[in-house]
């Protein structure tokens, strides 16, 4: 017989403060880590799932983890956490929220900057695929080619600038999207989300 195995506990991350510890394995090799945190009583999991899937789909190699992350509140965000020698730029696609210091699996110090890609309730509603690609392509590979996406971003004029230009990136049905996900809640007799209605 075999001896159960200890149970197995998530290590803990600060955010948004200046002086951040994380965890040796918590940048794998320095790579970008991105959250998606989703309200799960709005039932955004699918959703947030559907995101990581197409992100780490389309960046295998290029990103360290996707991680889900349950809220409540009608909040849907992505964020990145990245150190900023992996990147050329300066993230000029989200919103730099801090940055921080700690231990890499090497035992040096490493900083980390936290970037907001997409914030529900300040972009307004859900981005696009290819939206949230080229956020995430602009933060970890700004050179990279991403085909098709690139495509049908020229072809719909869609503008990538969200938080520094007057720009907003807008979606097609992001609108109609978080209309219908606030009127499935509202019909369901569970736990209603009090900043959808």
């Amino acid at each position: 017989m075999t001896s159960p195995l200890p149970p197995h506990t998530q290590p803990t991350t600060a955010t948004t403060t200046t002086t951040t510890t994380t965890p040796q394995g918590n940048m794998h090799n320095h790579l970008p880590r991105i959250t998606i945190k989703y309200c799960t009583q709005c039932k955004w999991l699918l959703r947030a799932a559907y995101f990581a899937q197409e992100l780490l789909s389309t960046f295998s190699t290029q990103l360290g983890e996707v991680a889900l992350v349950p809220a409540t509140g009608g909040v849907f965000t992505v964020t990145m956490y990245h150190s900023p020698s992996s990147t050329s730029s300066t993230g000029t696609q989200g919103e730099e929220v801090g940055t921080g210091t700690g231990t890499g699996t090497g035992g040096e110090d490493v900083d980390i900057t936290e970037t907001i890609l997409w914030d529900r309730k300040t972009n307004g509603g859900f981005p696009e695929v290819k939206v949230l690609k080229s956020l995430v392509r602009n933060v970890v590979d700004p050179s990279r080619d991403l085909g098709h996406t690139d495509r049908a971003l020229r072809a719909a004029n869609v503008p990538v600038q969200s938080r520094d230009g007057d720009e907003k990136v807008v979606g097609k049905s992001q609108e109609q999207e978080s209309t219908t996900a606030a009127a499935a809640t509202a019909t369901k007799g569970e736990e209603k989300c009090e900043e959808c209605q």
